[in-house]
């Protein structure tokens, strides 16, 4: 099957005309949104031609972020003071502890960050070694690698719930990969992922473990996993742990009433976050964590930039680090605390205005993350930019979502709902029981009842049988 591509860009509003450029919107396929063609034509363009083409850009971006529900991007910052910086390329080529012969550099900022993190999940600074990367993705990729440089005939175990990064990894660096079952929570399913240890415990295991899955912010439970470890005869030389934290690995530690500890005095090898995520920062980026005695396997001495290559990329922003050190001096601990609280408090009011408005919908303990049935209309879906994946969707609580924005989306979705399930005079939901169980559907089979919160005895029992 042939890959094709789009020839326009979806998001933005606006066609601009190679010959007389000029600014024209033109219609998309007839679905009401507007697109815009950047022909570069080899033509010099005034600075004032090219501040109208972005003036127009960032006003067909406005709509989008007022209704930014579906993705784990906070859109809430100001980074203005740092304008400046932007006059300048920073290039942070190398081991940000060894320095490079790169002069333009910000590995001074990169190192104050990395040791803020270590110090978040309790390693010292003498133990630990670390980058800003581009992402989570990048994140997995060097955390995954270390697992397999360990263990160069392991086998990686990630849950189904995993980002899909996880398993594009496994495929690149060609480890055999065996895919866990998932709870319905979202969670690592203990009771396989024994089973599988069992059928496998003459290979090494790495596992990656999600600190908030992609879909229903599930946290796995790494007490639990290493405890299965132990009882399938797995001993500390033969297993490696990597933790996914994008989201929630700079979360859970902050949450007013207490979860899951993400710290490296418990056996795992790497964590990764993603800085553009929780944080927020106007470029994608991310922070990868790991065991400084893991390093040597992929550290080599490059005469070219007079330092050491242990990272995936070669070149890598400068400015990234600034925007992370900025913005985690500017909030301090106690203004990412508030942050967190009040994510995880309005992601919990809109779970109440769905359930009160009859709509099915589940939020794991610790997480900022609502999932409930998919919309049936796609354009519903674009204008709220929703992330789906079968029969659900979800709404990533951030920063930039208020009351408001939730509050509009709700009477909106209430609105078109009644117009979706009409047949007959009556209206009909979706069944998502195999999705977020029978406790959180309402379909006219399940009836669920909105207050019933989901059954997290039953689920601990599960967990103590294991």
């Amino acid at each position: 099957m042939e890959n094709s591509r789009p020839n326009d860009t979806p998001l933005v509003t606006s066609i601009i005309h190679a010959a007389s450029s000029e600014l024209s919107p033109i219609s998309n396929g007839g679905n009401g949104r507007q697109i815009m063609k950047l022909v570069i034509n080899g033509d010099s363009h005034t600075q004032a031609h090219l501040g109208q083409v972005i003036t127009h850009y960032l006003a067909s971006l406005q709509p989008h972020r007022q209704r930014f529900l579906g993705y784990p991007t906070n859109e809430e910052f100001n980074y203005e003071a740092l304008a400046p910086l932007l006059h300048l390329h920073l290039n942070n080529a190398g081991d940000p502890f060894h320095g490079s012969s790169f002069t333009l550099n910000s590995t001074s900022f990169e190192v104050s960050v990395l040791d803020w993190f270590a110090n978040l999940w309790d390693i010292d600074k003498n133990e630990y070694w670390g980058y800003v990367t581009t992402g989570g993705t990048e994140g997995n990729l060097h955390g995954l690698l270390l697992g397999r440089e360990q263990f160069p005939d392991g086998i990686l175990y990630a849950s189904q719930d995993s980002h899909y990064s996880v398993f594009k990894i496994a495929r690149m660096y060609r480890m055999q990969c065996i895919k866990v079952a998932s709870l319905i929570s979202g969670e690592i399913d203990c009771h396989d992922l024994k089973a599988l240890l069992l059928a496998n415990k003459h290979k090494p295991a790495i596992i990656n473990l999600n600190i908030g899955t992609t879909m229903k912010g599930a946290v796995d439970d790494i007490d639990l996993v290493i405890k299965i470890l132990d009882k399938a005869g797995f001993s500390r030389d033969r297993f490696y742990i990597h933790c996914d934290g994008a989201l929630f690995g700079i979360m859970l530690p902050f949450l007013k009433s207490g979860g899951p500890k993400i710290t490296f005095k418990k056996p795992i090898g790497s964590i990764t976050i993603s800085g553009h995520k929780f944080l927020g920062c106007p470029i994608p980026c991310g922070v990868v964590i790991a065991r400084l005695n893991y390093i040597n396997a992929l550290s080599r001495d490059i005469g070219y930039i007079a330092s050491r290559d242990a990272t995936i990329t070669g070149s890598r922003s400068g400015h990234a680090p600034i925007f992370l050190w900025y913005n985690l001096q500017k909030k301090g601990i106690m203004g990412i605390k508030n942050e967190v609280e009040n994510c995880i408090r309005n992601a919990r009011y809109l779970k109440d205005q769905l359930g009160d408005a009859g709509i099915g919908a589940m939020l794991n303990e610790f997480s900022n993350t609502v999932v409930f049935e998919k919309p049936l209309d796609d354009e519903f879906v674009s204008r709220w930019s929703l992330a789906c994946n079968g029969n659900i969707a979800h709404v990533v609580v951030m920063q930039h979502v208020t009351i408001q924005m939730l509050d509009s989306f709700v009477a909106e979705l209430v609105h078109n709902r009644s117009i979706w399930f009409q047949e007959d005079g009556i209206r009909k939901s979706l069944c998502i029981a195999d999705e977020v169980g029978a406790v959180n559907c309402s379909c006219a089979l399940h009836k669920a009842n909105m207050d019933i919160q989901p059954n997290n005895y039953a689920l601990q029992q599960i967990k103590q049988n294991v």
